[in-house]
């Protein structure tokens, strides 16, 4: 049963709103770039459609490899420890109260007097309505089957335009759907690093049936974009908020981590079936909506428009990406830099073995530990170079011979980190009183993930 309070209010735009486009934000959980349109076999037929109707960004990051820091970042254009979000909503953390002013929806009704609503998944405030939506409508787990019906009944209604929809959907989060016969485990690659066993091939069969699941889901509101002829004026945001969940891929900065799949669909420089491949942020979309919108961007965001990209002015928007973990099941502060050549990872907690609970429990994760993975050994500082080993497997940080691009991966991620004032400079970051967190050696997480609206 959903939990809207607000009704939409029917009607066109003010005169000063006229023009501007519907933003459509859809957003899944823990799906990273194994999508279709990413040259995987899974099955994403409508996210196919999407990017070849739209822009498919091949470069896209978040900047953080966890759940609510991500979405926190990519709503308020700042980075985890700027709008404080440093760690999961549904374990005790919050943004601070400036950052949840920050949130795009605030910016657009000020500034463009958008109507904003929510269906379904948020996961960054224990309370969505506080938030700011105009409309929110939320259901116990947030599954496909509640959210996509949800999303066509709102863009059924008439709503106000323009208006900014989010619509979030738990898939594709652990625990997975079972395999259905279309999902044949014994053909199914699991994804690298992750060896290729028949345990490995179920879990990612498991997978496919959820995002079989995701999909159809997707495909559900466009259709209704379509049928009620709002998709000639909307722009369409597809993404994620971080890798899947596998070993060394969700709440890790590796790139299986920090990848997104990222498509945005629209009119202008938002069709036509193209390809991006300059490194985009997830903070770089706030800017990119003042810039298409034409409204003032406030003075906090931290990312940069990548409409000139788009326009053909230049391959590149930045020439740096970054991302963060601090808490996620359990303390472990990392932080990174990425270029196109290089990947820098330095750790901060000093562990030499991995945190278990900050990987879901699952069947890669049992045969990783039944394989003593608890035993691998973690090191403080990672340098990666891209262009031939972007499995990111050979760290370079003792080789003498990469002293140069390791010194200045070091410069830029320091200079980062003291630009963004990031508290993990003056020691380890406290959590909130209250928070429900894990022992970092403690295999099973106890995720409640499922539980936050």
């Amino acid at each position: 049963m959903g939990t809207g309070l607000v009704s939409p209010t029917s009607g066109s735009a003010t005169p000063a709103a006229k023009g501007r486009p519907n933003i459509l934000y859809i957003h899944s959980h823990d799906t990273g770039r194994f999508t279709s349109p990413y040259g995987y076999s899974v099955p994403t037929p409508n996210l196919q459609r999407l990017a070849s109707e739209g822009v498919l960004f091949r470069q896209a990051f978040c900047a953080a490899p966890t759940c609510s820091p991500s979405r926190a970042s990519l709503l308020t254009g700042e980075c985890p420890h700027s709008n404080g979000m440093l760690g999961l909503v549904n374990r005790g953390f919050a943004m601070t109260p400036t950052g949840y002013d920050h949130h795009i929806i605030r910016t657009l009704r000020r500034e463009a007097e958008y109507y904003s609503a929510l269906v379904g998944l948020q996961h960054i405030a224990k309370d969505p309505h506080s938030i700011g939506y105009d409309h929110v409508e939320t259901f116990p787990g947030n599954h496909v089957e509640q959210v996509a019906p949800a999303a066509v009944r709102f863009l059924q209604s008439r709503p106000r335009q323009p208006f900014w929809l989010t619509v979030g959907f738990f898939e594709t989060h652990r625990a997975y759907r079972k395999a259905g016969p279309e999902d044949d485990w014994r053909t199914i690659a699991p994804p690298p690093p992750i060896p290729d066993v028949p345990a490995t091939r179920r879990d990612m069969a498991d997978f496919h049936a959820s995002v079989r699941k995701l999909d159809w889901a997707v495909g559900e509101v466009l259709g209704a974009l379509e049928s009620t002829g709002l998709a000639a004026n909307t722009l369409v945001i597809s993404t994620t908020d971080h890798g899947i969940s596998f070993p060394t891929m969700k709440c890790n900065l590796y790139d299986g981590g920090m990848g997104v799949h990222l498509v945005m669909r629209g009119l202008g420089d938002f069709a036509g079936g193209k390809v991006c491949d300059a490194m985009i942020s997830q903070i770089d979309l706030f800017p990119t909506l003042c810039d298409l919108l034409r409204i003032q961007p406030p003075d906090w965001l931290q990312g940069r428009s990548f409409l000139p990209i788009l326009h053909g002015d230049g391959a590149e928007v930045n020439d740096a990406v970054f991302a963060e973990v601090t808490y996620h099941a359990a303390y472990e502060p990392k932080r990174a830099v990425r270029t196109k050549r290089w990947k820098y990872i330095r750790r901060f907690d000093g562990r030499t073995h991995p945190v278990l609970p900050n990987c879901d429990d699952g069947m890669s994760k049992s045969y990783w530990l039944e394989s003593s993975w608890a035993q691998q050994p973690v090191v403080p500082e990672e340098l990666y170079d891209l262009t031939f080993d972007p499995n990111e497997r050979n760290n370079l940080v003792a080789d003498p011979s990469h002293r140069e691009a390791l010194a200045e991966m070091q410069r830029r991620l320091n200079t980062w980190m003291q630009a963004t004032k990031d508290p993990i400079l003056q020691g380890p970051v406290k959590a909130p009183s209250g928070a429900t967190l894990n022992p970092p050696d403690q295999i099973s997480p106890n995720d409640p993930t499922i539980l936050v609206p």
